[in-house]
């Protein structure tokens, strides 16, 4: 499958080392495989998304195996709700490719042909992806605006990632799935604890997305015990990484041993007709 041009979302056809619509626009591809579909005029910063210290602070606390669980369980999903046919997956905010690689690898036996790519909209995370993981497909570009042609994708992953509604709608094909992951009211509760005064739990609402059904609601919960590199890692990754304090995070560097819950929110829905 091509990609679409971001530019007049005509067809791309690959080339030795770029691709090309049938308007001229032209997007190179990198020496690490990846292709950069995000023009300069569509960015709100200069290089928007994860830089290089929030990527290596994210790889540094996936590798060591806390969210495996819910890896897994993403992946259990796709094999229950994919259809038996399905050849394109898609996986929105990939990051540094950590569920992507996985999702390839864990479908391959049942799913030969299926091609499985990974968007995001860091440049620093999509080029260590691609490196690392030449079995997936991976794009720099916008998750408001997917660079895939209509009803082109069986599925597609969703962790955290935003997307317009009716891009889902023009991109998954009647009986597609989208896994989508949220937080639930006590993910990361303790970390939470140490920069606010009063936490309070929110549910989740479940997301009412026009032309799917849900097919499945369940919430993942577990602890996890973590220590001082990991603790501030994973901080790192938080959106409240910003309104933390020099003192917590010299206390979160000092940890030996740090218990904190993941709780997770795992909705699967359905492309209707």
């Amino acid at each position: 499958m091509s990609y679409q041009c971001p530019l007049c979302h005509q067809p791309l056809a690959q080339h030795a080392t770029n691709w090309r619509c049938a308007n001229n626009h032209q997007f190179d591809q990198a020496k690490e495989g990846y292709v950069n579909l995000m023009p300069a005029h569509h960015k709100s910063s200069k290089n928007p998304g994860d830089n290089k210290e929030m990527m290596q602070a994210r790889r540094l606390f996936l590798e060591g195996g806390h969210y495996d669980a819910l890896r897994a369980t993403v992946i259990d999903k796709l094999r229950q709700y994919l259809p038996e046919d399905a050849r394109e997956l898609l996986d929105i905010g990939c990051g540094e490719g950590y569920y992507t690689a996985a999702f390839a690898n864990a479908l391959k036996a049942d799913h030969a042909e299926m091609t499985v790519h990974g968007l995001d909209i860091s440049k620093v995370a999509v080029r260590y992806a691609a490196k690392r993981y030449p079995q997936c497909d991976f794009c720099v570009a916008s998750s408001h605006r997917l660079p895939f042609a209509e009803a082109s994708l069986d599925g597609m992953v969703r962790i955290y990632a935003p997307c317009k509604a009716d891009e889902l709608q023009r991109t998954l094909k009647t009986g597609a799935i989208l896994v989508a992951v949220t937080p639930a009211p006590r993910h990361l509760y303790q970390l939470k604890e140490m920069i606010y005064d009063d936490v309070r739990l929110h549910d989740v609402p479940v997301e009412n997305i026009e032309g799917f059904e849900l097919v499945e609601d369940m919430q993942l919960h577990y602890d996890m015990t973590l220590n001082g590199e990991e603790a501030t890692a994973l901080m790192q990754m938080t959106p409240f990484a910003w309104k933390t304090s020099d003192a917590v995070w010299q206390q979160l560097a000092n940890t030996e041993q740090r218990h904190c819950e993941a709780d997770f929110a795992i909705r699967v829905y359905r492309r209707l007709a």
